[in-house]
């Protein structure tokens, strides 16, 4: 599903309008029934009082004015307050406007801060406000009489339901510009903003409800500017495709996980296993000698290649040899490795001789930090890197306050210029493809900030790209179905108690529950 900026959004309006034909007046009557239906859904027992509508001057007021009719219409008690002057309010908002006078709706102007404080105390006692005071268009920090409004509404304690955008957040940033509306729930129309799916602007959204308004898809699609989409179930659920019966372990992939090192080989174990759990056919993991009986005591499925190691029992340079005599369609390299200068080397010769496309995480990630020219990705060879935003600040030689700032830009660059895939972790997952399109995944919890959970999504991205033969699509599924499985392990086991072994057992429920397949528990 794309996310939109305040430009495109205005393009998707105006292709809408004037080359598809559909009248502006339709589109703003669609939006504010959309917002009663969300009203209807999830406030119905405070539709028995009375609703608060705080209406601004431009087009989000116009939602505004047509959900107090709406709501009038049906019966439910609607006071309309036009933050701004009558005489300002113009196009289809006036429209609206008009109507409502001449349905004899009340609407009570309040234009400076002596009016809103005279009237505040009716806003108090209502069970619900409807936000529709700016929408997309917003790009300077609210002032003046607008910072009195926020705040008094904020401490209200009555739920906040915004239109589009709650006032005072910019379309075209997750970042405050300055005080804003506490929705409790957000109707965003035609498609997502950014400030509703990424921190810090998402705390103040509440629950997001995307709203249908006739805008069609192909229009959304074919906006130009930045692509970035966030994942849905409808979405990734197209990527599976059912096994045929006559099916064999061939048919899955083969893939080798090079992870471990002395004390370390529980990273192995869990990158292996979520490779197997995520249905490749067929998983080697290679690792330092020493700790080959350890890693093939753990799970009798998996089979196992020794690699040469150093006296510290981390992989050597020699071992690229061996790495490339073995057959296989993936390669994951990185959890638990370590970072001897040897495994810098490693890392660094598997990268420039594999011909396999690689999936790079932890360890391998950080020994490349000094020389990050060397991950580039080819035509014939794709690389996958999923660092953790201290990672990907070694990586760039940043800081991980810069990272976590700038999250969509610092992996869309990285991406573009070495041609690869990064999977920046965290709080909202980014997936930056090196065409520079970007996704952003909503599923996951803090629950999963424990140690491993980085290592199964590495056998996660490896499995997948072995049977799809698609990075970006493996990316996409692992990244959305590793969030699903943390998910129900918190449902399972709460947040507190999580640990990366749960995620194992929750793959296959989590992959049930994307297909339609899960078992009926009721």
């Amino acid at each position: 599903m794309r996310i939109l900026n305040a430009a495109q959004m205005r393009e998707a309006d105006r292709h809408t309008i004037e080359e598809i034909g559909i009248p502006s007046l339709v589109l703003m009557e669609n939006a504010g029934r959309q917002v009663v239906a969300a009203l209807e859904a999830a406030h119905e027992a405070r539709l028995d009082g009375r609703v608060a509508v705080l209406c601004g001057r431009g087009n989000n007021g116009g939602d505004g004015f047509v959900v107090a009719r709406t709501l009038a219409q049906r019966g439910i008690d609607a006071s309309v307050f036009l933050i701004g002057a009558v005489s300002d309010v113009r196009g289809d908002a006036r429209v609206n406007l008009d109507i409502l006078g001449r349905l004899g709706v009340t609407v009570v102007e309040v234009s400076d801060e002596q009016t809103w404080e005279l009237h505040f105390s009716e806003i108090a006692q209502c069970t619900l406000i409807v936000d529709a005071i700016f929408g997309t268009g917003l790009t300077s920090a609210l002032g003046g009489m607008m910072e009195t409004v926020v705040a008094d509404v904020n401490a209200s304690g009555i739920p906040i339901v915004s239109i589009d955008l709650p006032s005072g957040l910019s379309a075209d940033t997750p970042h405050l510009i300055g005080d804003c509306i506490d929705a409790s729930m957000t109707v965003t129309l035609a498609a997502p903003k950014l400030p509703l799916v990424l921190p810090p602007g998402e705390a103040h959204a509440g629950d997001v409800v995307i709203a249908d308004i006739g805008i069609p898809v192909e229009v959304l699609d074919s906006l130009e500017g930045p692509h970035i989409e966030l994942l849905t179930p409808e979405q990734i659920r197209e990527l599976v495709e059912p096994r045929a019966p006559d099916s064999h372990k061939g048919d899955f992939g083969r893939v080798t996980i090079i992870a471990g090192s002395r004390g370390k080989t529980g990273a192995a174990h869990l990158a292996a296993m979520a490779a197997l759990r995520s249905g490749a056919g067929l998983v080697t993991v290679a690792t330092p000698a020493s700790c080959l009986s350890i890693v093939a005591s753990m799970a009798p499925e998996l089979m196992t290649a020794p690699l040469p190691e150093s006296k510290e029992g981390t992989v050597t340079p020699g071992g690229v040899e061996k790495i490339l005599e073995m057959r296989h369609d993936v390669v994951a390299c990185g959890p638990g490795l370590g970072r001897e200068p040897g495994v810098a080397a490693f890392v660094r010769g598997l990268v420039e001789r594999s011909t396999a496309p690689l999936v790079l995480d932890a360890d391998a990630i950080t020994v490349l930090a000094e020389d990050p020219g060397v991950l580039v990705g080819k035509d014939e060879r794709d690389i996958i890197i999923t660092p953790h935003p201290g990672e990907m600040a070694r990586l760039i030689g940043s800081s991980v306050d810069e990272v976590q700032a700038n999250r969509i830009d610092v992996a869309t660059e990285f991406a573009t210029t070495h041609h690869l895939y990064v999977i920046l972790k965290g709080h909202r997952t980014i997936i930056a493809t090196p065409e520079g399109h970007v996704f952003i995944n909503p599923t996951g919890n803090a629950g999963m900030a424990t140690g491993g959970t980085g290592d199964v999504l590495t056998g996660m991205i490896a499995a997948w790209l072995a049977q799809l033969l698609d990075a970006e699509a493996a990316c996409r599924l692992a990244v959305f179905l590793h969030g699903a499985a943390g998910d129900l392990t918190e449902a399972d086991e709460g947040q507190v108690g999580m640990i990366a072994t749960d995620l194992l057992a929750h793959l296959g429920p989590a992959l049930n529950h994307l297909t339609g397949r899960a078992k009926d528990e009721s």
